[in-house]
């Protein structure tokens, strides 16, 4: 059973401002995510430092918050590489 997603107001509001290419690219690979999060296919990897994971696409990265109880994704932030850590 796919996750539900939750787009963040930051998160959607940066998705808008993005060129087609890059939004239709950023979105595929959150759609896979939401059908499973442990696709081996993404580049997820559990931030160390928050109790967040990242999606890698790109240059871009997709900060998330993940419950599988409720089956949930939440997706924080997007940003490119250099400015989403800090």
């Amino acid at each position: 059973m796919p996750y539900a997603l939750v787009i963040k107001k930051q998160a959607k509001k940066f998705l808008e401002n993005l060129s087609k290419t890059e939004r239709i690219k950023i979105v595929e690979k959150i759609i896979l995510l939401g059908n499973n999060p442990d696709d081996p296919r993404l580049d997820i990897k559990k931030l160390i430092a928050q109790a967040f994971y990242r999606l890698r696409v790109g240059n871009w990265r997709i900060v998330f918050d993940r419950n599988d109880q409720i089956k949930i994704i939440s997706i924080e932030k997007i940003k490119s590489r250099g400015d989403i850590y800090k």
